[in-house]
């Protein structure tokens, strides 16, 4: 039996090397990641909504909605999938229906913030946060939840816009004391506060690296550097698919042909092999078989005398 895939995240998080985790959108993205060779992927509620809602990220998916994608993209990889468990979606007591429908879906770590709900995007203006006793309860009705010992908790942050650095450190630092497994302060503004991060928490954090968002766009390498553990890119393929389906659909509408495409798109076989067609009739092929077999050895015992 393999390592189990909380595990696997849990070991990626603490290696010594920077963790790059990229963002997808649903099972096909994931099944894409896992076969370009990343170890781990994340899934976020902004990625999430814009895939299953075409809405903005505010709060518009529930629970429910979100535990059944997560086990959906479960379902389609074997790598570990780090959930968004927004708010945790009301008190502790949700909280604690959070953590167990997350491990019944199998995601291998999730993180809970401390925006008061409805939330908005990390870096939208307009945040608020809930007190510190609110988050920190949160906090440890999760960490009592989990079934698996290995199942990654992370705490964020959305303090900084609030209050300032100072009292976006001080919370990290509280909630790293209650027990998480990793940090994440969101949208620092410059690599100062990100230094500030980094040396002033006892844990490892995450860095969120999002394409025209507030915080400065750094290579894994120079993050490293400045001591992050995991860098997170959760929203890059929601903005790729969007810009090629806009080239798509303007291509068709101005010349009503594909064609002038061709060259930036998979065709019929090769995205079918892509997607595990030919595995899908090998084993409907082996199943039949199998059926076959089976009803042939019960006649052969039926005729003898």
């Amino acid at each position: 039996m393999g390592m189990k895939r909380t595990t696997r995240l849990r070991r990626l998080i603490e290696s010594p090397d920077i963790f790059i985790m990229p963002g997808v959108q649903d099972a096909l993205t994931a099944k894409i990641a896992e076969q370009t060779g990343f170890a781990a992927i994340t899934c976020g509620g902004y990625a999430s909504t814009a895939a299953l809602l075409g809405a903005p990220d505010s709060s518009q998916l529930g629970l429910v909605e979100l535990a059944e994608h997560y086990a959906r993209i479960n379902d389609a990889v074997d790598i570990p999938l780090f959930a968004d468990g927004d708010t945790g979606f009301g008190n502790v007591s949700n909280v604690r229906r959070l953590v167990r429908s997350y491990e019944r879906a199998g995601v291998a770590g999730l993180f809970i913030e401390d925006q008061v709900f409805p939330k908005r995007c990390g870096h939208m203006p307009g945040k608020a946060v809930v007190p510190v006793a609110d988050m920190v309860a949160k906090l440890q009705a999760a960490l009592d939840t989990r079934d698996d010992a290995d199942l990654v908790i992370m705490a964020r942050t959305d303090a900084l816009a609030v209050h300032g650095i100072d009292a976006a450190i001080e919370r990290a630092q509280i909630y790293r004391e209650v027990g998480v497994d990793l940090i994440f302060v969101e949208a620092p503004r410059t690599v100062v506060q990100m230094q500030r991060i980094c040396s002033e928490i006892a844990a490892p954090c995450m860095a969120n690296n999002i394409e025209g968002g507030l915080t400065p766009m750094l290579s894994a390498t120079d993050l490293q550097t400045i001591g992050y553990a995991v860098v997170v890119f959760p929203c890059a393929i929601n903005y790729a698919i969007a810009h090629a389906a806009q080239q798509l659909y303007a291509t068709l509408l101005d010349s009503g042909t594909s064609l002038p495409l061709a060259d930036s798109m998979l065709d019929f076989d090769t995205f079918n092999q892509l997607v595990g067609l030919s595995e899908w009739r090998d084993r409907e092929q082996f199943d039949l078989d199998r059926a076959r077999q089976f009803l042939s050895q019960r006649d052969n015992r039926s005729d003898q005398p």
